[in-house]
Formats: structure tokens, sequence, C-alpha cells
């Protein structure tokens, strides 16, 4: 993967402000370990990082072509998984290429079907083409939202990074919240609304959108969305369809010119991708596929079962590995850096984030970083699926919110009075709940489960898949480690979709249907095995390192977080007993200590950024 920059402005000339575009660039440094490359022109800038994944040496960014007379000005992060089929095609229509890149197969394709490039790729990206002769500026987001892309406008220009941090190098991008901006941060986080960059003034692209930029006009629109309609294969079709979309996409992300292994926690999704990139490269003679966990030391003696972790991860990694004779590595976590981790994974997101479940995969990365340049993981089988609680139990199903976050009163009531008066975070989230059911594409006759499902489903994909995206993205981008997600293919995507939920559920179980498929690739016992989330420390030193934290910055006057909390509510909180205390602040993963460590992550984010408030 890579980081790319820009900035176009069709009124003045950029051609001087190269040391202000080496300055965006360089706090992609990590995105990109292994290259640097800009472009200058007058209205035109134009940079990039690059993390060398396939054909090392061609596919160097920008990348610039030239055809019929006009210049074209690529930079781009992602990967094609189509790369090949492509190739072809363009060959077919005349076009001869110089490397052996997806870069150029991107570029190529943009200069043969225009803004309907997109609609060809399969793949994860972000990319930006720069049109000389047009004068026009084209941005792209993949389907799925795997790789970021920030854009903020000012005066006659545009400018568009990977990460927020990049944005803010520059002088006129200033890091300033107003009450949307506060509203994210204190009732919609760890998760972000699609398209909001929280700080004032900058956007996201959406995923599955694009954006058109001239002189004139800015256009952004979709070039991709869910499609509803009856499902019409039966369930043995269904099951080898799934399969076969299931293991074409696997065996896609695996190609790779540098050392690729999967990160395996002993579940289904996990053990799944290891199966079957075992089995290719068995078959391909490329020796043994190499895994990765993460587990917390102390966690046999602290972990504790629930019905959201039913039984700890290490004895099924051990007998999954062991099965598929993989070379496996344990990277094992102590409170200690877990808790100091949390300063760098904050840098690494520019927002408060998901904390230790954040701060744990930064280390992870960094330890599997030193043997692998590629991983692969099951991130996004549970919504695509509907593997998660909410989807089976009513409770959930039909809480009339995020069912990730649903105690938003409790949320609001931390916060200083005149603070909830300015932003209304209650009002704000239902609002957001409310926008996001009005754009879920109905079936005509769906019966009011199934529309629910439907609406559930929806929102998952376009809110908790999205989050856990963003944080696999900066986390593992924060030392230049590509995370590639094969149950993110749109196909699959697009086709899970339409399944029934009776189908879905099929032997009685949740994601029956994947289950189904996957007999014969999983010993039965790692098959069946219940769903358990990405670990996370039971240690109760974690819990009084973060309290600790908390407690200093409540004891400090010159906070710039006190102002926005009621104090003394959150002094109470940081006594209470965080074992009894029912408290969820997001998700399956986040309880009362980690509301401890995300309202030091604010205060933190707060000075180190000098965020202003508006």
């Amino acid at each position: 993967m890579c980081g790319i920059v820009g900035w176009v402005d069709w009124e003045a000339d950029l051609s001087q402000q190269g040391a202000i575009l080496d300055a965006m660039v360089e706090t992609l440094n990590h995105r990109g370990p292994d290259a640097s490359g800009t472009w200058i022109s007058p209205q035109a800038l134009i940079g990039h990082r690059r993390l060398s994944v396939v054909d090392l040496i061609g596919g160097i960014q920008p990348m610039i072509r030239e055809v019929g007379g006009r210049r074209y000005v690529l930079t781009y992060n992602g990967e094609l998984y189509n790369t090949p089929e492509l190739r072809q095609e363009l060959e077919a229509r005349g076009h001869r290429f110089r490397t052996r890149s997806d870069t150029e197969v991107l570029l190529l394709a943009f200069i043969e079907w225009g803004e309907d490039c997109v609609q060809k790729f399969n793949g994860i990206f972000a990319f930006g083409v720069w049109d000389e002769a047009e004068r026009r500026l084209f941005l792209a987001r993949d389907r799925m939202g795997v790789k970021p892309l920030f854009y903020a406008r000012r005066g006659s220009a545009i400018l568009f990074a990977s990460e927020l941090k990049a944005l803010l190098a520059h002088p006129d991008i200033r890091p300033e919240l107003d009450a949307e901006g506060l509203a994210e941060v204190f009732a919609i986080a760890p998760a972000r609304t699609p398209g909001h960059g929280v700080f004032k003034g900058i956007q996201e692209v959406r995923p599955g959108y694009a954006l058109t930029i001239d002189a004139r006009s800015l256009r952004l629109k979709p070039y991709w969305t869910l499609q509803s309609r009856p499902h019409e294969d039966d369930l043995q079709q269904t099951t080898e369809r799934v399969r076969e979309l299931l293991l074409d996409a696997i065996e896609r992300q695996l190609v790779s010119d540098v050392p690729v292994c999967t990160l395996l926690s002993g579940g289904l999704d996990s053990s799944t991708l290891t199966a079957v990139a075992a089995h290719v490269y068995a078959r391909d003679g490329l020796g043994p596929l190499d895994t990765y966990s993460i587990d917390y030391r102390d966690n046999d003696i602290y972990f504790r079962p629930s019905a959201f972790q039913p039984n700890a991860d290490a004895p099924w990694i051990k007998r999954v590995s062991a099965h598929l004779g993989t070379v496996h590595h344990d990277v094992l976590i102590d409170t200690p850096e877990l808790v100091d981790a949390l300063k760098p994974a904050l840098w690494a997101r520019d927002l408060p984030g998901m904390v230790d479940v954040e701060s744990s995969l930064y280390l992870f990365c960094r330890e599997i970083k030193k043997g692998a340049t590629v991983a692969l993981s099951g991130e996004c089988a549970d919504e695509v699926f509907g593997g998660y609680p909410w989807f089976h139990r009513p409770e959930l199903l039909n809480a009339g919110t995020f069912p990730w976050s649903r105690r938003i009163a409790e949320r609001a009531d931390l916060l200083a009075p005149e603070m909830r008066q300015y932003i209304q975070p209650e009002a704000y989230m239902a609002r957001r709940y409310e926008e996001t059911l009005a754009e879920v594409p109905r079936l005509l006759g769906e019966d009011a489960e199934e529309a629910r499902r439907r609406e559930m489903f929806y929102l998952n994909i376009n809110w908790f898949m999205t989050t856990l995206l963003d944080r696999k993205d900066r986390m593992s981008m924060a030392h230049g480690l590509e995370v590639r997600v094969p149950f993110c293919d749109h196909r699959i995507v697009e086709y899970v979709w339409n399944i029934p939920w009776a189908m879905k559920t099929c032997e009685g179980r949740e994601k029956g249907i994947l289950r189904r498929a996957l007999r014969g690739i999983l010993p039965e016992d790692v098959l069946w095995r219940k769903k358990s989330p990405y670990p996370k420390t039971h240690h109760p030193a974690y819990t009084a390192a973060v309290r600790q934290w908390l407690t200093e910055i409540l004891d400090d006057p010159a906070s710039p977080l006190l102002p926005l909390i009621d104090v003394e509510k959150v002094r109470a909180l940081a006594t209470a007993d965080a074992v009894t205390t029912d408290l969820p602040w997001f998700g399956q993963l986040m309880g009362l200590p980690q509301l401890y460590a995300y309202l030091a992550q604010v205060d933190l984010w707060l000075r180190n950024m000098q965020v202003s408030i508006r």
C-alpha cells in the first residue's frame, strides 16, 4: 500500500509550492517506506509514498502517461486483484505496457474508459488522476472503503490525501472542531459518519464514490451501491456460489512479490483464509505459510468467558496451525507496552479511537512487519454474513439505534451541560441513524422482519465495518504493512446481501451458509466453533493504568478536556469498579476501562494537535 497527496488550484500558480507538497508527503512516510515521488506543474502538485508489493521496480509513482498529446498523472494507493484480466482487455484495445504493475493498469484503464474505469476494478484503492489537458481532477475510493481518502476545498483549490495528518500539514488547513465535529467525537466515535472528516471543512470520499473537480464544478457521485433483488438460487446453489466466490477472492489476494502471511485467531473467518492460502502455497510449491496471532500476557489467568467471548483463542490457534502445517508466530503483548502504545496509535489514526483494541493491533502489526509485508485478515465476515449478536438478539436487532452504541444517554451525561446543549448528542446520533435507514435499498414485498435485517446489514456494512477497516488500515500502515480483506470482495458482498436470513442461518447457526460452504476445507470442530471476537486484555493492571492516566488529567486545571466534560461525573466513573459497572462504550470490546482510555486520548489529541473549537 501507499500514501497519496494532491493539491490542485485553478487560479493560482503552484509551481513554487513544492516545499509544502514535500511536507505533506513526508507525513505519510510510514505508509510508503520504500520510495517517494512528486510531480509539480503550475496548477497541480501530486505526491506519493510507495510500499512496493508488486513489480518492485516498475510501479514508481506519480505515474505519468501521454496519450494522443494529453498528459495524465496518477497517484494511487491500493491493489487491483483482477489485473491480469484488465491488462488483457487493454492490450486488445491497443495499449502497450511498460511494467507489470497494477498501477499502470489502473492508469491506462482511466485513459481508456474515463470515469467509468472504476466499474471494472476488483480491488482496494484510493487514487487521484490529474488530466492536464482538461485541467480536471478525478478521485475515487474502493467500494467497501478499505483504503482511505480525505479532501478539503479551500477557495479555488482542492487538496486530498490518504490521511488527515497530510492535509493538516498544509498551512491553509487547521484542526478546528465545530458542533458536528464535537458530536462525532463524543456521540459517534470511535465510528465516524460516512463522508465526515471530523475537522471543520474536511470531508472523506465515501466508499464506492468518485469525485470529479474542474475549475467550474465539483461532482460527487456513487459509482456502486448495493442492489436489492429476490434471491433465486436454492440452498445447494447458494452454498456452491459462496464457496466459489470466497475461494477465488482469497487466491486472487495472495498475489505478491513480497512475503505474505495470514492473521490467525482460530476462529471461522481467519481459519478459512489460512486453510485456502496454505492449500495454494502447497499446490504451487511456495513452502509453508506463515501465520500470526496476538494475545496478552497473563490473559490465561484473567480471561473471563462471556456471551461475547465464550472461549480463549490459544488452543484453537494451535489446532489450526498444526492441522495446516503453518509456521506460526505468537505475538504476546504486556500491559505496560499496551498502555504506552495508546499514544502512537492515536498518532496513526489522527483521531481518538478504539484505544487498546487499536494499540494492540498497532503492536501486532509492528511485529508482523518484521517477517512479512502483506497479510490477509478475516475482517468483515461478520458484517457481511451476520455474525454479531445484534443480528440475532431481538432487543439489539430492534434497539432503534446503532446497536453497538446504545448507551448514548449515559455518554451524553458525561458532557458539560453547555457542551451537551451545544452538540445535542442524542439528537445528532438519531439523525445519523435515520439518514442511514433512508438510504437502505428496499425490496418490494419483503416482510417486516426480513426488511429489518436488511437494515441491520446496511448499518453494519456502512458503519461498523468501515470503523474496523479504518482501524485496520491505520494501525497496519503505520508500519508499512499491507492488510488485505478477502471477505470485502464486492462480489461476495453483493451476492450475500440478497441471501434470505433463513438461508444465511441454515444449520441453525450464525453464518450458517458460510460454514456450510466451507465443509471439507476446515476441521469440523473449527468449522462449528462459537464466534469469539478480536482478543482484548483482561488484566486489571491495564484498568489501573488508564484509570490513573485519566485521574491525572482530571486533576490538571490546564487540561483542554475539562471544559468539555462534567468533571465530577467522570471522576465518579474513574473510581467505579470496572468489573461490575455495566457501561458498554462501543460494541463488544469497549467497556469502562476503554472509556477511561478514550477520554485520555481525547485530552492528548486536543493538546498535541492543538485542536481549536469554534
